[in-house]
């Protein structure tokens, strides 16, 4: 099953391997996709969907170095050559928006940009920069409701804007302790005003992205990545996530959402998403839903055999392995990817994994 075609709604894919989205920092330092970019996702265009690295929506969402951005004409025309790159193979290729929220600090930031956050808690631990190297997150602004107006605003028009340079869809990271989770977890959002408080009110702004992107673009263009029990960013499970991310899946069903991504990062030593949540979270949604975390080709066939997902998402054997798709089908050994270079500027980790030989 694995690697046959796939049609729904808006996707016609020749397989169901999905790339998974895996911050790289080799944009340039202003934030703009280079040709290193479009030859990475050229390499691993036989995947049947790509979802990009994270891409900010806003000056605001910038917080780490040499992530990319989608909100500027300079931008668009600079990520069409990827999108031209993975369409010339036949492949379909996704946008991920992520707003960093509190993630961030003011050294990777363009001038007037500034770290926003539901609140005035500071992310735990440190990030690197550029100029200054590790340091402590930023103290974040707690965003007014005209700030949270503006940073709709800003996804919708970033999700026009991913059309206009060639994307199939835009995927919105609601996951990993980024901005929207930021608002969806309560041990970061402790608001008491109509975004925090309560389920609604943590739900709230997410929809309301949802609702704005989908407006924008086209249901069948928008998907979700979410990741309850998530422990990334100061985040962590709560007393009622599952209820809260069951009243958000149904949520986004009469948003009319394309799909939810779900992570489940234990096999990267996060607590694990117990598996009758999973079924619950994809029969309470009606869309597609993409599992994510630790698949190989067997236990990705059984997922897809058993109907737990539609789509499988592999992530770090996607970065060593631009051909995944031929060595799994031919069983082939993997290349193992090199920590060491994850997030480095150039070629080296990124490019330069060798494919089979013919």
């Amino acid at each position: 099953m694995l690697f046959d075609t796939f049609s729904a709604r808006s996707l016609h894919l020749a397989n169901r391997m999905v790339m998974a989205p895996m911050t790289r920092n080799r944009a340039t330092s202003e934030h703009t996709p280079n040709a290193l970019m479009t030859t990475y996702y050229g390499q691993r265009a036989t995947a049947g969907l790509i979802i990009t690295e994270g891409t900010s929506p806003s000056p605001n969402g910038l917080g780490y170095a040499r992530i990319p951005g989608l909100f500027d004409t300079t931008q668009v025309e600079a990520w069409k050559a990827t999108t031209a790159a993975v369409h010339a193979q036949g492949g379909t290729i996704f946008v991920q928006f992520m707003h960093c929220g509190r993630v961030a600090h003011v050294a990777n930031l363009p001038s007037g940009a500034e770290v926003l956050g539901p609140g005035t808690i500071v992310c735990p631990g440190e990030m690197y920069t550029d100029s200054l190297g590790l340091q402590p997150y930023s103290t974040p602004r707690a965003m007014t409701e005209a700030d949270l107006a503006h940073v709709v605003t800003e996804y919708a028009t970033s999700a026009k804007l991913a059309i206009d340079a060639g994307f199939d869809g835009v995927e919105l990271h609601g996951a990993n302790g980024y901005l929207i989770e930021q608002f969806l977890n309560p041990i970061v959002n402790q608001r008491t005003d109509g975004y925090g408080g309560s389920i609604d009110g943590r739900n709230r702004l997410a929809l309301e992205i949802a609702h704005a992107t989908v407006d924008a673009i086209g249901r069948d263009r928008i998907g979700i990545r979410l990741s309850p029990y998530g422990v990334f960013n100061g985040t962590g499970a709560f007393p009622d996530v599952e209820a809260q991310y069951l009243a958000l899946a149904a949520a986004l069903s009469s948003v009319g959402l394309l799909y939810i991504h779900l992570v489940d990062h234990s096999a990267m030593g996060a607590p694990p998403v117990p598996a009758d949540f999973k079924l619950a979270l994809r029969n309470a949604f009606d869309g597609l839903f993409i599992l994510s975390g630790g698949f190989n080709h067997g236990s990705a066939e059984q997922a897809l055999r058993e109907n737990r997902g539609d789509l499988v998402a592999f992530g770090r054997p996607f970065l060593a392995n631009p051909d995944l798709v031929a060595r799994m089908q031919q069983d082939a050994p993997l290349n193992a990817p090199d920590m060491a270079t994850f997030y480095v500027p150039g070629a080296k980790g990124y490019t330069d994994y060798p494919a089979l030989v013919a």
